[in-house]
């Protein structure tokens, strides 16, 4: 077992001869359509099913003994071996596995367009701790390889061992998603890469050019900077970078998936049924689309499913909010306000300032989410038992509460066969990793359920009577 320290389409398809997947919309090719119509639809990212042969082995690294770093993440030199493990250097410029070429081509900037040297430059800069004001950070602290790409802690740590308020999703799959962050308050990749650099809490430099500076002397980043963009050491395109390397970590091949390729046997009983409740009863589908064109189990949308209304006064925060933001609306004082701060709490409203995104967050990815604990925007769900409770009981009653919250009244044996689902999603190079989070949090479930409230699921009980009787 490894040392853990201290410490989420309205077009059709069709299939073409050669196995894959052709784009059509009203009987035409995609040839003529705009980018950003081959990119975003309502649903999501439309990706194709593939043959079975571009599938990968599981990695090996579990049970390993893992060096270690001052934050508690595995060593930055083993991380980027233990990735080259489950994606072996190839041409950067191949579309990856299981994604159509055209909506490939939708999701890389037209700038910063795929190439060898791009993704070996994102590379290096995502392990490099100098990228930290204290030498102490890199991309891969938070998002680490052997933790399934994030840090497997309910908020991450930061310069001066200072903590967010924001759990860390993983970075699988990211470049399918239509906004980054939890709070959608980035538009790209390549912009979201720059943002943690500058926050305070996390890689703490004051500014993108001082961020240059610390490796602009690096005789290497000197050459790969030239040979991957034709300039300089500059903040912009270290973003970029690691932007594209990012857009690497494609993971899609699960037992759900191939169970969908047509592939009977490679999900469980339960699982099947899980996959019908959720579906169905659970309602898990109204937000969460899965299908072989939209893998991710996202509907890329905002919804305030009532975690923070456990412990927040909305109505007060959104006031602290806007008149912060009325003082100085700079782009680093709103990532300051987004991770440490209480208004954290408000999720998109601190970038859009609407009164119905109070409180509501980004639809998480399902894809791999039985390895990618623990859950929701602030890490305070400790399970997939648990995530099942606050949703069968309807989450936590606020004034903004999403109106596809409702109890769902599903039985214990029911909630075991969804979760049983949701460990289908997880990416074959992770098989080992899946089973061993399915039988870690299968016993903590065991020992305590603190969201489990069978009278509210069941509606015996109304959302709002304990507060009443407050």
């Amino acid at each position: 077992m490894i040392d853990r320290g201290v410490r989420d389409t309205n077009r059709a398809l069709h299939w073409r001869g050669n196995g894959r997947v052709k784009l059509l919309e009203g009987g035409r090719t995609s040839k003529g359509m705009s980018r950003r119509a081959k990119t975003v639809s309502a649903v999501g990212a439309t990706l194709l099913a593939v043959s079975l042969s571009c599938a990968t082995q599981p990695g090996d690294w579990l049970g390993r003994r893992v060096p270690q770093t001052q934050h508690g993440a595995a060593a930055m030199d083993y991380q980027a071996r233990e990735y080259d493990k489950l994606i072996p250097p190839a041409d950067a410029a191949q579309v990856p596995c299981r994604i159509d070429p055209h909506i490939w081509d939708a999701f890389v900037p037209a700038d910063n367009k795929m190439t060898v040297e791009r993704v070996a430059l994102g590379k290096k800069l995502f392990f490099d701790k100098r990228l930290s004001k204290d030498g102490t950070v890199s991309c891969a602290t938070c998002h680490d390889v052997t933790r399934a790409f994030t840090d497997q802690r309910p908020t991450s740590e930061g310069i001066g061992d200072k903590l967010g308020r924001r759990n860390a999703p993983t970075t699988m799959n990211a470049v399918l998603l239509q906004t980054m962050f939890l709070d959608g308050r980035s538009p790209t990749l390549d912009h979201q890469a720059t943002l943690p650099i500058i926050n305070p809490i996390e890689m703490g430099f004051p500014d993108g050019e001082s961020a240059a500076r610390a490796i602009a002397g690096d005789v290497e980043y000197q050459q790969m900077f030239k040979k991957a963009y034709g300039r300089e050491v500059n903040y912009e395109d270290i973003g970029r970078a690691i932007g594209a390397f990012e857009r690497t970590m494609v993971f899609l091949d699960s037992p759900f998936r191939r169970y969908l390729e047509g592939d009977p046997k490679a999900i469980s009983a339960d699982a099947k049924e899980g996959w019908r409740l959720f579906n169905e009863k659970a309602r898990c589908v109204s937000c969460h689309h899965m299908s072989l064109s939209n893998p991710l189990g996202t509907d890329n949308r905002f919804h305030n499913i009532g975690v923070s209304a456990r412990h927040q006064d909305f109505e007060e925060l959104a006031r602290r909010g806007l008149k912060a933001l009325q003082e100085d609306p700079s782009e680093r004082r709103l990532e300051e306000l987004a991770l440490n701060t209480d208004m954290s709490e408000l999720g998109r409203f601190m970038a859009t300032k609407n009164r119905s995104d109070i409180g509501a967050f980004r639809t998480s990815m399902l894809l791999n989410v039985g390895i990618t604990p623990p859950y929701m925007h602030d890490g305070t769900v400790t399970t997939l038992w648990d995530v099942m409770d606050h949703y069968n009981k309807g989450g936590e009653a606020n004034l903004f509460l999403d109106g596809g919250m409702e109890p769902l009244a599903l039985t214990e044996k029911e909630i075991d066969q969804v979760v049983a689902f949701l460990f289908t999603l997880t990416d074959l190079r992770f098989a080992e990793e899946n089973q061993r989070q399915m039988r870690l949090q299968r016993a903590q479930a065991l020992k305590s359920r603190p969201l489990r409230d069978d009278q509210t699921a069941n509606r015996k009980k109304l959302a709002f009577e304990d507060r009443i009787r407050k």
